[in-house]
Parts: C-alpha cells; sequence; structure tokens
C-alpha cells in the first residue's frame, strides 16, 4: 500500500488493537509531564539553538535598520557598524518505532509498545520545546512516515495513531533504516524504540551512526528473561507464527547482546526493563550524553 509522504496509513478500524486504556487527555498529560522531566535541568540543543546567532560587525551602509547598531564597536572605532547575524541550523530529529508484534505481547500489563508510545511522546515535545523539527518513521509492516515537523497538532495527530496497533506485523527495522539513511542529506539525531529482535537491525544501524547522531532506546519485558516458575509450555513466536516447545526458565532473547553490539558500534544505548520506572533514568542517560544539551 503506497502513501504520501506525510500520511499515516489508516487501516481498518478491525484490524487495530487499543495500546492502554488511557483515554487520550490522559495520555497527552503523561507525555508532557515525561518531555518537562527530560527537559529539566537541559540548556540549549546542540541541534536546536534559538533566536538568531551573532556573525561579525560590518559598517553601515544606508538603509540598514538602526536597531542593528553595535554600539560598542560604534564607540571603539568611531565610525558606525551593524550586527550581523545568522539563524541557527537545527538538526531535524526522526524517531524511529517498532510497530511489530514482538512489541505488543506483554507478561505484565505495559507492554514494550505501551511503554516505547508515550516515550516517543515525550522526546517528540521535549524537542518541540528546543524548537527542532520531528518526525516519526514506523518500523513495522504498517507504511508510517510523517516528516520532520514543528507542528505540535501534527506530532499530536501521529502520537495518537501509535496508541493502537495492529496484531501480527513482522519488523523491518533494517530495511527502514537503510532507506532513511539513504534519504538523509544533512545530519539528523536519530532515536530508535525497539526491542532489537531482529537480526540485521544492528549492523544497519552502526552504518547511520557513521554520519549521525543515532540513540538506541531498548525495551524489554520481563519474560525475555524466562518465566519463573513455569515447566514446559508451548508457545508461538509473536510475528511468525512459529509454534514451538521450551521451558520458561529459558531465554529466548539476549538484550544486553544486542545493547554490547550498538555500544561498540559507536551508538548511544540504554535498555529500559517495562517493569520499572524509566522516566529518571532516561533523563539521566539523555542528561549525561548531552542529547538535549549542549554539544559533545
Amino acid at each position: 500500500m503506497s502513501v504520501a509522504r506525510n500520511e499515516v496509513e489508516q487501516l481498518p478500524e478491525g484490524l487495530l488493537q487499543p495500546v492502554d486504556p488511557l483515554d487520550t487527555r490522559r495520555y497527552f498529560i503523561a507525555v508532557r509531564r515525561l518531555a518537562d522531566t527530560l527537559s529539566h535541568g537541559t540548556d540549549r540543543s546542540r541541534f536546536l539553538g534559538s533566536g538568531l546567532e551573532y556573525v561579525q560587525s560590518r559598517p553601515y551602509v544606508p538603509g540598514d535598520p538602526v536597531k542593528s547598531i553595535d554600539w560598542r564597536v560604534t564607540a571603539r572605532t568611531g565610525e558606525v557598524h551593524i550586527k550581523e547575524y545568522e539563524a541557527p541550523k537545527r538538526m531535524p530529529a526522526w524517531i524511529l518505532f517498532d510497530t511489530s508484534a514482538s512489541m505488543t505481547y506483554a507478561s505484565i500489563e505495559r507492554s514494550k509498545y505501551m511503554v516505547a508510545a508515550q516515550i516517543a511522546g515525550g522526546i517528540a515535545f521535549a524537542c518541540l520545546d528546543r524548537v527542532s523539527p520531528v518526525g516519526l518513521l514506523g518500523t513495522g509492516q504498517r507504511e508510517i512516515r510523517v516528516s520532520p515537523s514543528l507542528s505540535k497538532d501534527e506530532v499530536m495527530q501521529w502520537l495518537v495513531k501509535l496508541r493502537r496497533f495492529r496484531v501480527g506485523e513482522r519488523t523491518t527495522l533494517a530495511r527502514r533504516v537503510t532507506e532513511l539513511n539513504a534519504r538523509l542529506q544533512h545530519r539528523a539525531l536519530v532515536f530508535v524504540l525497539s526491542d532489537f529482535h531482529e537480526s540485521g537491525a544492528v549492523d544497519a544501524l552502526k552504518l547511520m551512526a557513521q554520519v549521525h547522531d543515532v540513540v538506541a532506546l531498548q525495551l524489554k519485558d520481563p519474560a525475555e528473561e524466562g518465566i519463573p516458575g513455569a515447566g514446559f509450555l508451548r508457545a508461538a513466536e509473536a510475528e511468525t507464527g512459529r509454534v514451538f516447545v521450551t521451558h520458561g526458565r529459558r531465554a529466548h532473547t539476549d538484550p544486553e547482546a544486542a545493547g554490547r553490539a550498538l555500544r561498540r558500534g559507536g551508538i548511544d544505548h540504554l535498555l529500559i526493563p517495562t517493569d520499572e520506572p524509566f522516566a529518571q533514568n532516561l533523563r539521566m542517560f539523555l542528561k549525561d550524553r548531552a542529547v538535549l544539551a549542549g554539544g559533545r
């Protein structure tokens, strides 16, 4: 199914499931609080800036605005000078959001998808607070792509759509990263929200990180480390439907392995367990790495 550049695919309602029982108003309150937490104690972002930045002073030319006179240089030289400014460059931010089935299944009330949706909103509004354009790219089978924008309304629209998911989606993270990397013409800040179950995704992100700033936020469900007290059980893979027999104490994924590979590739990585509070850890992670503050 083809979609326009800034369109989120409209799927039949019967194929979509709600992420959580929170109504939209309470959801945005939670998102706004997270954005405030992420912004707390940070200065201007390296990719944002505000207003205009001073470049140099030059001699006055008839027609120049009087309010731009550099009085210090004028007094020192005895000749009227004008301050020249330029608008700061703004690094766009992309949020890559994994909408695949493995993100939606959960052993506790809060799924990886639910936590990721809240984090995506918090990061998006934190970017808007610093006048940085922010866009969205889905890395499941749904065609979700919204170009970076400073529009709060546009961000709110795609956040509402993210609150519903389609059962059975397969991940396309590696392919989406490769495609986006080929399209980006200027340096960008890329946040990746995923459980990183797809082989090949880490290698694709390593290539992207050679030019762009990549931040990997990895979601982990408690059951990925095994199910305490469970014996042999019959299970099915969320994305492929493949049925298999396993033991509850067996771990079928190794989140730490993906984290190590990402860090070796120069990618900032944070593991976010869904059964633990994450706001303060996320804030300190972004602050320590100057992702939302002065340059690094």
